[in-house]
């Protein structure tokens, strides 16, 4: 019986292999230790690669792992050994596109820490529990730009429950001064 495609995790390090945004969807690193050993092994074998042009993947430890690299950020998709390596590259895509339009396209470690909440609601919005939910970029970005509206935003820019929302909020003020 096939399965449906499942994610190990997606790893975002900057250019020292170390964390920006990770998340981990299998237990198969048990301890935070054992996860920052893969995450530099990993960044180890694959830093001396030119992954700046297109996705490449590689066998690491009886997993898939294809990664993209941009500017000072290492962008990585893990997967089993049995898992096909154009799903992972679909997800990896969909992660990397989907940054560039939040960030608008300047792609660097230090947007990408200014913007970290964008890029952990990115990975929700991608993956839930290792399953792939969604690889379009655009509607990825949408969905993770209308979490992140904040009632301060003109109302042209809010959904209309977004703007229904903020409008009780302000009848309710009102009523309570």
């Amino acid at each position: 019986m096939e399965s449906c495609p499942s994610i190990k995790n997606i790893l975002l390090l900057d250019s020292e292999g170390k964390r920006v945004a990770v998340k981990y969807y299998c237990d198969d690193w048990p301890t935070n230790n054992a996860k920052e050993t893969f995450e530099k092994a990993v960044f180890t074998k694959t830093q001396k690669t030119n992954a700046r042009t297109e996705a490449e993947i590689a066998m690491f430890e009886n997993n898939i792992v294809v990664y993209k690299f941009v500017q000072d950020l290492h962008f990585f998709v893990t997967g089993g050994e049995g898992e096909n390596e154009l799903i992972l590259a679909t997800v990896l895509q969909g992660f990397f596109d989907a940054v560039g339009l939040l960030l608008r396209s300047n792609v660097d470690k230090k947007e990408a820490l200014e913007n970290l909440d964008l890029i952990l609601l990115c990975l929700d919005e991608i993956i839930d529990g290792g399953i792939v939910l969604e690889t379009d970029a655009n509607v990825i970005a949408g969905k993770v730009a209308s979490h992140s509206l904040d009632s301060g935003a003109p109302l042209s820019e809010q959904t209309i429950s977004q703007a229904l929302a903020t409008a009780r909020e302000h009848l309710a003020r009102s009523l309570l001064k």
